[in-house]
């Protein structure tokens, strides 16, 4: 075994590989650019080197620095985690030529699956079926346009050297094809370095199920069952679990067999996923092979009770696969989310910000967390914005439904933005209860899991109103107590009064709607005119972020969690977000209005659809950016001419600055 590795990467994988590690009694050493300096992987590995710049290309995307790191701390082995250079085979030979050890599969394998084209006529030739189409090396637009129309629609366009769902347009139409087209091999050139597209039929209503693959030095291949990753939106999977709800026994072994042939026909060393899509009838077909471990492995360790980490290094060290195919383990239902820095009311746009508040689930035999972050770390606009992977298991997957949303419950994040009520709402949806999820599903019916601010029932205002009290009562009774006479009526500022307490004005703002709350009484017993209508609350009480009380004698429980003055509450079911204003803040004006396109994130503006003078309708593409791995599009925000244009392709701008001016049509 090895005396130490160096991991090539960052976030929640480079901290899971260092605690893997660790237990191992191995040493690590832990790379990072200037803006990772003070993050976990780099506050838990043995040592730490620096290697560049906050921008990927500039720190972990240089293989050569990578390697020196290594050569220079002594670490015999690099493990790449996911994404980065874990599936480059130039990085992959020169690790090698530095006689050091590359924990993952020789570059051969990488190379002969660094081309999807290539990689479908590998697995043809090798019995695995695959989709039908085009994957040929002219790549004119004319021969390109003609294997679609021979192909025929709906199919889909596909970076050829592509992964992680960039480089990919569904095209339904022969008149969308060019436009496709063109925005998918920007895309592949802009993320991969090579914009060579293949075509292939679209499969309606597919399956998305993928097979983990483990492979020695020995000659044996087996596989660990399958993961089905069908829950996507603009295909980045957001929710995998195992088993798949779909897979009949039968389905299963056939699968299992043709990934272990895809594995064995390029000679496959290490941990590989094998993907497949299936139609409804069961039928499947190769679509790639990921030649590193995937985010979601979590999902098999869980059913299988193995660490595939350690399992990597010992392969990785020469040693030979402990189990035959017959042994491997699969016990109970898991399913993985993935809580990420976006606003999903927004277009899911990617936040980066300082994590105020990091409130997790606490892990234990059903809930795990795999996090790249803590409380007052930043997530960073140079990186993905994954806060947490959450995983859980049980005994089936209905009690596996019901463990991820009593755990999504449990999270807290204030600082920035995230995608919780988005997941919430996933793991609720009837989709996917019932397991009938397909791969298109939730970009086909997007609105079903977004609900933007929910408006607040009086219940939910009485509720509120009782916990922002109570807090302020807690902070009362702290002042008295350090005061010169804690005993003293005159210690409380909780609006006591000789001749009767003062009634109290809360003004609570739930989304764009501000409500006036009117409360009498104290300690945790309140009259509440709420919105002009009467409540009753009494035996309030609020202990470690939960409150318990009776609103008009009915028992009622939430999670009540503060962030200066805006609360999160929680009763199990739904998340809402109040704010509680001060007098002159109620009802401001939010403005807008005066045709200013700003940039929604910082990232580089890609190319500008407009010209100076140009007149648009509203929602026309003036430009797109790409940021933290997407193309974003900006649109015109009401119909005009364009009066100014302040971004070029390829400028690098800020989030918040102005892009460009669309004044009125008929503006002088």
């Amino acid at each position: 075994m090895f005396q130490r590795v160096l991991i090539a990467n960052r976030g929640e994988i480079a901290c899971r590989v260092i605690r893997t590690c660790r237990r191992l009694g191995i040493e690590t050493v832990a790379v990072y650019s200037e803006a990772d300096a003070g993050a976990l992987h780099v506050r838990l590995a043995d040592h730490a080197v620096c290697i560049g710049a906050a921008a990927p290309n500039e720190s972990y995307l240089r293989g050569e620095a990578v390697i020196e790191a290594a050569l220079r701390s002594g670490a015999q082995a690099i493990h790449p985690g996911y994404g980065f250079l874990s599936e480059n085979a130039g990085f992959a030979e020169t690790v090698a030529a530095a006689d050091l050890v590359f924990i993952g599969p020789p570059a051969s394998a990488m190379q002969r699956m660094g081309s999807k084209a290539g990689a479908k006529q590998l697995m043809a030739a090798a019995g695995v079926p695959v989709v039908p189409g085009y994957n040929g090396e002219d790549q004119s637009p004319e021969t390109l346009s003609a294997e679609a129309q021979r192909t025929g629609f709906p199919l889909m366009v596909k970076a050829a050297h592509g992964g992680g769902g960039k480089g990919m347009r569904v095209v339904h139409r022969a008149e969308d094809f060019a436009a496709a087209l063109e925005s998918c091999q920007r895309e592949a050139r802009n993320a991969f370095g090579r914009d060579r597209v293949l075509l292939e039929r679209y499969v309606r209503s597919p399956r998305h199920i993928e097979i983990q693959v483990f492979a020695d030095t020995h000659g044996q291949v087996i596989h660990l069952n399958e993961r089905e990753c069908s829950a996507q939106r603009r295909y980045q999977k957001v929710l995998e679990e195992s088993p798949s709800p779909f897979l009949t026994p039968r389905l299963r072994a056939a699968m299992g067999e043709a990934a272990v042939a895809a594995a064995r026909a390029i000679g496959y060393v290490n941990a590989g996923t094998v993907e497949f899509i299936v139609d409804p009838d069961g039928n499947f077909y190769f679509m790639e092979i990921n030649t590193r471990l995937q985010v979601e492995h979590p999902v098999t360790e869980m059913v299988t009770g193995l660490d595939l980490v350690e399992w990597q290094l010992r392969v990785a060290a020469g040693e030979p696969l402990p189990p035959a195919q017959a042994q491997i383990p699969q016990q109970g239902h898991a399913i993985e989310v993935r809580l990420y820095a976006e606003d999903p009311d927004s277009g899911f746009l990617p936040a980066s910000g300082t994590l105020r508040t990091l409130a997790l689930p606490s892990p234990s035999e059903n809930v795990r967390i795999d996090a790249g972050v803590e409380q007052g770390d930043a997530v960073s606009v140079f990186y993905d914005p994954m806060i947490a992977k959450l995983i859980v298991h049980d005994v089936d997957r209905p009690s596996a439904l019901a463990t991820l949303r009593a755990a999504l419950a449990e999270c807290h994040v204030a600082g920035l933005k995230t995608n919780i009520g988005f997941l919430e709402a996933l793991a609720r949806h009837p989709a996917v209860v019932e397991g009938r999820i397909d791969t298109g599903y939730l970009d086909r019916h997007l609105d079903e899991f977004l609900h933007g601010d929910a408006a607040a029932t009086h219940a939910d205002l009485a509720i509120a109103a009782a916990a922002f009290l109570l807090r302020a009562q807690q902070a009362e009774a702290a002042q008295a107590a350090a005061s010169n006479d804690p005993h003293s009526p005159w210690a409380l500022a909780d609006g006591w009064r000789m001749h009767g307490r003062a009634a109290r004005h809360l003004r609570l703002r739930c989304g764009e709607a501000v409500h006036e709350v009117l409360a009498r009484g104290h300690g945790g017993d309140w009259r509440l005119t709420v919105d002009g209508q009467q409540h009753a609350i009494s035996g309030a009480r609020m202990h470690d972020g939960r409150l318990e009380l009776l609103l008009d004698g009915a028992g009622r429980r939430a999670r009540a969690r503060f962030d200066g003055d805006t609360l999160e509450l929680h009763d199990g079911h739904r998340r809402l977000q109040l704010q509680r204003l001060a007098s002159e803040r109620a009802g401001a004006d939010e403005g807008g209005g005066d045709g200013q396109v700003r940039a929604p994130m910082p990232g580089r503006v890609v190319v500008v659809r407009v010209g100076h003078g140009q007149q648009v309708e509203a929602g026309t593409e003036l430009l797109v950016m790409e940021a933290m791995k997407m193309e974003l599009s900006v649109k015109a925000p009401r119909a005009g001419i364009v009066s100014a244009l302040r971004a070029a392709a390829g400028d690098f701008v800020e989030a918040e600055a102005v892009l460009a001016v669309v004044d009125d049509a008929g503006a002088a």
